[in-house]
């Protein structure tokens, strides 16, 4: 998600109550030279990708069954809300917005919602819980870290208990919980890096899972396969984002090079081909912010390359 401002803004809210519709051919279809075969039609829902709905925040806020419906046409099977304040779902009952997607050919596999990280109360996590288990989801997880609380290890070591508790919390509910990284995890604070020295030590696989975005641990100077490697089975989703830019590694959050996936240069394919030892079970497409404010070109960017060049 956008991390700016804007960005911890919209969390906060979201805190405050706890194109072209089928891609015809693939490129492995394409049938021989002098062949009267013709292509094979591809469904490109048929690929389950997912869509954090954060990249089309501002057409959510303005069209929620529109903008839904566009993502559908573009073939997006999978959503990833970041829309859930005073129970709702960007404005509406859990159960309304669940038939809403769900008439529109989609499914809601994950939501961003917040837990602070000065602390949890069961009621609110149990809160949390119950609403999403409305919307059939199999992932809430967690997506920001304020930046006030990213000033000691022993701050990131209560963020791990408390996230402890709420994964438990949402087991109950068969729910998963889960942490979406940025950059600023793998910086280094008294010593230690708060990524691997407490979250991968001290969160419980079992109880939250991680949700790597490739954008930002590459721009932290880290190598997802690497991460794998090391940690193997910890990452179940996957936040598909690209970059124009290669530079030296940084931990601001202060940065516009977002790129559609596969118009960047990150290497997806090396990526995937680790999907197995990473325990990857979803993808899911993220855009931060466009140059040219059009997000719904840049999905269908996104979803034109995944399935006609990195997945085919």
């Amino acid at each position: 998600m956008k991390p700016t401002q804007s960005r911890r803004d919209f969390i906060r809210m979201s805190a405050a109550g706890v194109a072209g519709a089928v891609i015809l051919t693939q490129y492995g279809c394409i049938p021989k030279a002098g062949s009267t075969e013709k292509a094979a039609v591809v469904d490109p829902k048929s690929f389950g990708l997912g869509l954090q709905l954060y990249t089309i925040r501002d057409a959510m806020a303005a069209d929620v069954p529109g903008s839904l419906k566009k993502v559908s046409e573009i073939g997006y099977q999978q959503l990833e809300l970041a829309g859930y304040a005073n129970g709702k779902f960007y404005g509406y009952d859990p159960v309304e917005f669940r038939k809403l997607v769900e008439g529109l050919g989609m499914e809601i596999l994950s939501s961003h919602t917040q837990v602070e990280a000065q602390g949890i109360t069961l009621e609110n996590a149990t809160k949390m819980a119950e609403d999403h288990a409305k919307l059939g989801v199999k992932y809430c997880i967690q997506p920001w870290v304020v930046e006030e609380a990213r000033t000691s290890i022993a701050s990131y070591q209560k963020m791990a208990a408390d996230w402890n508790k709420v994964g438990e919390i949402m087991k109950t509910y068969d729910i998963q919980f889960g942490y979406h990284n940025h950059n600023f995890e793998f910086d280094t604070i008294e010593g230690k890096v708060p990524y691997y020295d407490v979250f991968m030590v001290e969160l419980d696989p079992s109880l939250v899972t991680m949700e790597i975005d490739l954008f930002w641990v590459t721009k932290a100077g880290q190598n997802p396969v690497e991460m794998f490697n090391r940690y193997p089975g910890r990452f179940q989703l996957f936040h598909m984002k690209d970059m124009f830019t290669r530079e030296e590694p940084f931990f601001h959050t202060n940065t516009k090079d977002f790129a559609p996936v596969g118009e960047g240069f990150i290497d997806f394919k090396a990526i995937l081909a680790a999907k197995e030892t990473a325990g990857m079970k979803y993808m899911i497409v993220e855009q931060d912010r466009t140059e040219d404010g059009k997000p719904f070109e840049a999905i269908q960017k996104s979803m034109t390359n995944l399935t006609t060049k990195i997945l085919a």
